[in-house]
């Protein structure tokens, strides 16, 4: 049986996990930004990413995986189950994409990371009681 004060901290991390994915998104869209219009801001060449990939390209998948992950997030807030899944899995693929990424600029993606890291867990275990 569940209490109101489970359903209401499920529903605050949902709430949270939402905003945090909207954070998430926005940075990603930063990043897809500043690698579509200044490629010499990054620390290496794209030889030396993992992927080597342009990072024009590296710019648009940032961009499109950040208003995708932001979309999920009011989403999210709005209870929408949905946006639960695609949060995680969206989460997970910001994840590896920074991992991979990482070689260009160390410590936005592991602050990137790390948020991915914390929507995926507030979604993932906290999520659960949460209905739309």
């Amino acid at each position: 049986m569940q209490t109101q004060h489970d359903s209401t901290g499920s529903t605050s991390w949902a709430m949270f996990a939402g905003f945090i994915m909207i954070l998430v998104g926005i940075f990603q869209q930063i990043q897809g930004l500043v690698a579509i219009f200044n490629d010499d801001w990054y620390l290496v060449t794209n030889k030396g990413l993992v992927l080597s990939i342009d990072y024009s390209v590296w710019g648009w998948i940032h961009f499109v995986v950040g208003l995708l992950i932001a979309t999920a997030g009011l989403a999210a807030i709005n209870g929408r189950l949905w946006a639960r899944v695609a949060g995680c899995v969206l989460a997970s693929v910001s994840a590896v994409a920074n991992l991979i990424f990482i070689a260009a600029y160390p410590a936005w993606s592991i602050i990137v990371i790390a948020l991915d890291v914390l929507v995926i867990y507030a979604l993932a275990v906290h999520g659960v009681s949460q209905r739309e």
